[in-house]
């Protein structure tokens, strides 16, 4: 008789984000993870003590996921607009991680201040500052505006309330960025 395979607790936690991305936060059990794994639920529970500290550690690898997918390219001519329209990918394409990370009141319950707040938003904010030849606060103020609209095409595109069209999107994207420039710039108007 071979060996059992030892279901570690990377393993449920990856399955756990796989579930998640596959069929939504809402159908993650042990049970469902038991199958993915092809095992009982007791190796399931073994390494966790409950399926929300199970959920944690799938969140965690979502969150990972989410800022890789989201991040612009070296390459972009404009990463401001790579970042936002990467983003309403990310709620069109991935909506159960979306929703799972933005939609669910545990795991969503990060406010705009903290977003705002976070550390790896600098480096963003620095460069869309001396790109637009603001300081940072400024650019804090547009990213803000921008993220919001952003924000709000992701999840209506997560929870299918809005076709998916990436010219609209884009179009969209570009007239906030650009009104928010030609505001700053004194043409409100524009």
């Amino acid at each position: 008789m071979p060996p059992k395979v030892k279901v570690t607790k990377e393993m449920v936690a990856n399955a756990s984000f796989e579930i998640i991305r596959e069929s939504g936060h809402e159908n993650l059990n042990a049970r469902t993870i038991a199958e993915y794994l092809g095992c009982s639920t007791q190796p399931v529970l073994y390494s966790f003590k409950t399926v929300d500290e199970i959920r944690e550690a799938a969140y965690e690898i979502a969150d990972d996921f989410h800022t890789a997918f989201i991040s612009p390219k070296e390459t972009d001519e404009n990463p401001m607009l790579a970042l936002g329209l990467n983003y309403v990918r990310f709620g069109h394409e991935e909506k159960n991680l979306f929703r799972f990370l933005f939609q669910t009141d545990k795991f969503g319950g990060k406010d705009v201040t903290t977003l705002m707040s976070d550390p790896g938003l600098s480096e963003i904010l620095n460069i869309m500052a001396a790109g637009l030849e603001v300081d940072v606060e400024q650019a804090r103020e547009m990213f803000l505006s921008f993220f919001c609209v952003a924000h709000g095409m992701a999840s209506l595109l997560a929870n299918n309330s809005m076709e998916y069209d990436e010219g609209q999107c884009r179009k969209m994207l570009e007239n906030v960025f650009y009104g928010m420039i030609a505001a700053r710039k004194g043409n409100h108007n524009a």
